[in-house]
């Protein structure tokens, strides 16, 4: 398998369809929330939505530099999720992350083999290949800690 398959399977895997490595996904994950749950604050943990709005402001920036336009995004504003007020709003964040995740994947798919070991944007930011399993990495710790979050806000009070 080629390495784009390959990325492009691991990345759909982690989102959409995968049950591999964490036996779920995002999207599993995410259209079981409900706004309500996904803006539940447990302890100082981030929110499920703050998590959403994290990981999908990397996956849209990354994409930006794959549709040659410049890297964008800076941590400071990772998790600078706005008001999640209605139904809609909280629907149109799990949307947006689905189909970015989806558009990250289609562009894995299409790279050339080539330009994985080429230097992602500036050297310090090393290679495309470092960057997108990066991304893998990231979206799997985030991913846990959705799925933890999940389950405490669902569990039942204990007396």
């Amino acid at each position: 398998m080629e390495r784009n398959d390959f990325l492009a399977n691991r990345l759909r895997e982690v989102y959409l369809n995968g049950r591999w490595i964490a036996n779920t996904n995002y999207k599993d994950q995410l259209l079981s929330v409900n706004r309500e749950q996904a803006i539940k604050q447990v302890g100082d943990l981030n929110t499920i939505a703050a998590l959403t709005f994290h990981i999908n402001y990397y996956l849209e920036g990354i994409l930006n530099v794959f549709n040659g336009g410049k890297l964008e995004i800076s941590d400071k504003y990772s998790f600078d999720l706005p008001a999640i007020e209605t139904d809609a709003d909280w629907e149109s964040l799990v949307h947006s992350l689905l189909n970015n995740a989806e558009k990250f994947a289609n562009a894995l798919a299409e790279m050339n083999d080539q330009l994985f070991d080429q230097v992602f944007v500036d050297e310090k930011y090393d290679t495309y290949l470092r960057n997108i399993q990066g991304v893998l990495e990231h979206s799997y710790y985030h991913l846990g800690q959705i799925v933890l979050i999940r389950k405490l806000i669902l569990m039942p009070p204990v007396f």
